[in-house]
Parts: structure tokens; C-alpha cells; sequence
């Protein structure tokens, strides 16, 4: 890496620093203090051009050694819902089917492979050779920071979101990946939530609960 491209990748972080100091109040509310998990919706659809939007934030995220294991299935097709339904626990069938877009949110066991790319500065590859234990926490990992990335940047887009584990991850890995031996990690339905369905926002721990200062 030449001196020109780190000077400038340092210069881009001042900049981004003098731009934006912190997010406001209101887009923290939009998208962690008041945001809600959903599972009804309405029929207002998701355009290709919103979902490579979503894809083009969420894979700025920082990874592991920039491993970027996750990869994205976009199920928004009738005949996609009926391959994914087979998976699902009943009672997630109808909130999958009624979501204008479920994402299954998988992970690639070869993802190491693309770090000749990925981190081209230092050959990373041996590290994660004749180790799949290895290989597969790392991926499981940061395909699952992926995911939260994906919902953050989802709700910045406007987007509501939905998270289901209530699936056969097995089923889906053969419906959708028996090629190319992806594996699923969770569900995430996104649209534009119909929120007359929502109950009250549960409880959560307070500071003193689960956190030491040390």
C-alpha cells in the first residue's frame, strides 16, 4: 500500500469528522431507541435499486481481517416465498409471505479464499487453511455483525425490519445453497411495517444490570 493512499484514507476520516460529529436524536430513535422489530406489513413495495442501496451500507461495515462473510438472498417472488415457507416454523409463514422482501442473511464457508482481495496488503489465507473450526467461528461471527449492520442500515434507509430464527436452517441450506454450500444464518423480513399490529415495546436492562466499569 503506498504512502499516497494511506495519507488520503487518514484525511478521509478527519474530513468525515469535521462533516458529521454524531448522529441527532431523532436518527437514534429511528434507528435503535424507538425502532421496533416487525411482522406485519403493508403492500408498499422495496425496489432492486433500495436493496443494492441497503447492500452498499451494510458492506462498509468493519469485519474480522475485512472477511466480509455474509452473502444476501433477496426472497421476494411467490415461488421464492413458497420454497422459503418450507422452512418455517406456521406461525412465521404468514408474516414471511406478507413482507414485500425476506432476506436470508447466510455466510460463506469459503470466504477466506477471497482475501487476496479482500486484504490484499498481508496474505492472510494460511490462517484460516486446515482450520475449519477457525474458519467457521469467524464467519458465523461477522456474518451475524453483518446482519445487524444489514437492520441498522435498513431502518437509516426508512426501511422496518423484522428478524426470524424460527426456521429450519437445514431446509433452507438445501432449498438454497445445495450448490453452492452457502449457509443461512437467520431471516430478516423488510418493508414498510403495518404498525396497528404492534404491542408494547418490552423491557430492557438498565445500565447497572448488565454493565461493569473495570
Amino acid at each position: 500500500m503506498s504512502e499516497d493512499i494511506r495519507l488520503a484514507a487518514q484525511q478521509a476520516v478527519r474530513d468525515l469528522r469535521e462533516r458529521v460529529t454524531t448522529l441527532d436524536d431523532g436518527a437514534i430513535d429511528l434507528i435503535l431507541r424507538d425502532a421496533r422489530s416487525h411482522y406485519a406489513w403493508t403492500d408498499r413495495p422495496v425496489s432492486d435499486e433500495m436493496l443494492r442501496t441497503l447492500f452498499d451500507i451494510t458492506i462498509a461495515g468493519p469485519t474480522s481481517m475485512n472477511t466480509c462473510p455474509a452473502r444476501f438472498i433477496f426472497v421476494r417472488s411467490a415461488a421464492g416465498k413458497d420454497r422459503l415457507a418450507k422452512s418455517l416454523k406456521a406461525k412465521n409463514i404468514d408474516k414471511m409471505r406478507d413482507a414485500p422482501v425476506t432476506a436470508i442473511i447466510a455466510w460463506d464457508p469459503l470466504y477466506w479464499q477471497r482475501l487476496d482481495f479482500l486484504f490484499p496488503h498481508e496474505d492472510r489465507k494460511p490462517l484460516f487453511a486446515d482450520r475449519p473450526e477457525y474458519a467457521h467461528d469467524t464467519a458465523y461471527r461477522n456474518s451475524t455483525l453483518q446482519g445487524a449492520y444489514f437492520m441498522i442500515a435498513a431502518r437509516a434507509m426508512g426501511l422496518d425490519v423484522g428478524a426470524m430464527s424460527g426456521f429450519s436452517n437445514e431446509i433452507v441450506d438445501e432449498e438454497f445453497f445445495s450448490e453452492n454450500g452457502w449457509k443461512s444464518n437467520f431471516l430478516c423480513n423488510i418493508g414498510y411495517a403495518d404498525e396497528t399490529a404492534l404491542f408494547q415495546k418490552l423491557p430492557r436492562f438498565a445500565f447497572d444490570d448488565v454493565c461493569e466499569v473495570i
